[in-house]
């Protein structure tokens, strides 16, 4: 139920972190997992290396902000079965701050460019018909809100009511489409956060998990998605966070 053999998956993101870690979980799933992303270099280490274990990879150079990029990598590929979109970037700052050069970079890459590639490859598995996944990479920020993170926010919510909508639309294709929205996991766009003793005594005083999350944590559940074992599930954001957006922790004891 749960394994990938025969299919194709395109990670867009696949370099680092939830990305990377997805690609390698597919890959060992049996998945035939092309890993896209802007670093070629790194992404044919992170291919070798999957080889090298007997899995079926191939590495795909793709720059999420540009639309040219996007529309010439989708335009290369057939036969995508799996597409996950993991790429973003973040700035945190006060939103009257952020400058229009750094709201453009964010929107193109969380959202413009995801779109402009779901556009190309889900045109291609309806005209398949043989069904197919789409799985988005939100974030907390597609259902809650803390601060600084203002435009991060705008791009992650609408990744989450994409995919409620692309659900409802393509559902007859026997396309599901799901969002995880992970909690704190560390990457490399947050380690330096995580770094503060303050940031962990506050995660330990708010979450029922007290720990910070890793990229494999979050993988499991994208392969699961993505996997027969998910066909009846569709339109969800699912977070995998620790508790976070669901309990809340106070200092009673009995």
């Amino acid at each position: 139920m749960f394994s990938l053999t025969k299919k194709t998956a395109l990670v867009a993101g696949a370099s680092r972190g939830i990305g990377l870690a997805i690609a390698q979980h597919m890959a060992a799933a049996g998945a035939h997992t092309i890993l896209a992303a802007r670093s070629l270099d790194k992404l044919q280490e992170h291919v070798a290396a999957l080889k090298d274990n007997g899995h079926n990879a191939e590495a795909l150079e793709l720059d999420m902000s540009q639309p040219d990029a996007v529309a010439r990598a989708a335009d290369s590929l057939d036969g995508v079965d799996i597409l996950v979109n993991v790429a973003g970037t973040n700035i945190r700052k006060p939103f009257p701050e952020y400058t229009e050069e750094e709201y453009q970079h964010v929107l193109n890459t969380n959202l413009h460019g995801i779109v402009k590639l779901t556009q190309r490859i889900g045109k291609r598995m309806i005209e398949r018909g043989r069904g197919g996944k789409v799985i988005n990479i939100g974030s907390m920020m597609s259902i809650l809100g803390l601060p600084y993170l203002s435009v991060y926010a705008i791009s992650k919510g609408a990744l989450g009511q994409l995919t409620r909508v692309l659900a409802a639309e393509w559902g007859c294709h026997n396309i599901q489409v799901n969002c995880i929205a992970p909690g704190f996991i560390v990457t490399d766009l947050n380690r330096e956060m995580w770094k503060q003793e303050k940031m962990i005594t506050w995660l330990r005083g708010n979450q029922a998990n007290p720990n910070l999350g890793t990229p494999d944590d979050v993988a499991p559940l994208a392969v699961f998605l993505a996997s027969r074992g998910g066909d009846y599930i569709t339109g969800q954001i699912i977070a995998v966070d620790g508790g976070y957006s669901t309990t809340s922790i106070w200092p009673y004891e009995v």
